[in-house]
């Protein structure tokens, strides 16, 4: 009898956000699920690790019959001490989220959500991001279902290209017209901070930036989909080699191939 698949699910957001508890249930039907995510909020993490710390997991209330740990760490530490000391065995599936808020464009290098995704294609395994357009923890995730499922399921019957994993965008406040593979939007957060003064009047600063699309109008993007009411899939690659680039760094630096 064929074993059932073993699905890891993380996020940023913590153990207790409703994206998380919102995926595993999108997935239970396709396997044993263990959900391993942080203790509290971790968003902006990236591929953060902790590495001066004492790790600890816990153990939660299952959420329905997968079983929820949390970890007093980073995303990228609930996937690590995760695989080493949680599941049961190496995971035929990793996935992260659902994110509370967007990750398209060039978000994915401050993403904790990704951060997991990318780590777990490191090891190997097929891994999906999921992200909602919507920040609040009262976001409707109804809309999402589908599209979570049919990815999953494909990833599942078809795996994924070596070295690639998927960080996939959800519109909000709609029903999703349809599935669009997308490019990152290039762009940029602006460096805005907002002041503020403390009870003993020393200023401190909050981020408040906001993303510059610089191609609004790049019909192979992930922004200008999602804008458009689809949901964006766009293959990553851990390793940010500018391989085009070698021959132009050689010959910069007078080096022969």
């Amino acid at each position: 009898m064929k074993e059932r698949a073993l699905i890891m699910v993380t996020n940023d957001d913590s153990y207790t956000a409703p994206g998380l508890r919102h995926l595993i249930r999108c997935v239970a039907e396709f396997g044993d699920v263990v959900a391993v995510a942080p203790s509290c909020q971790q968003s902006g993490q990236a591929s953060a690790i902790t590495v001066d710390m004492p790790l600890r997991i816990h153990r939660h209330d299952d959420e329905g019959d997968a079983r929820v740990y949390s970890i007093d760490g980073t995303p990228v530490d609930c996937v690590k001490l995760g695989l080493h000391a949680v599941m049961p065995r190496k995971p035929d599936l990793l996935l992260s989220g659902i994110n509370h808020g967007s990750n398209s464009g060039n978000s994915v290098i401050y993403s904790g959500t990704m951060g997991a995704v990318i780590e777990g294609c490191m090891y190997g395994i097929p891994s999906i991001g999921f992200s909602l357009l919507h920040h609040s923890i009262d976001a409707d995730f109804s809309e999402t279902t589908p599209f979570v499922r049919s990815i999953v399921e494909a990833v599942m019957r078809s795996g994924l290209p070596e070295e690639v994993c998927l960080n996939v965008n959800i519109p909000a406040k709609c029903r999703p017209k349809g599935i669009k593979v997308t490019t990152a939007a290039r762009g940029r957060w602006t460096e805005e901070y907002k002041e503020y003064t403390s009870p003993s009047g020393k200023p401190f600063y909050m981020l408040t930036g906001h993303y510059i699309n610089e191609e609004p109008e790049n019909t192979a993007t992930d922004l200008y989909w999602l804008d458009r009411e689809y949901v964006s899939v766009t293959p990553v690659r851990p390793d940010q080699t500018a391989t085009a680039a070698m021959p132009m760094v050689e010959e910069l630096l007078s080096i022969k191939p």
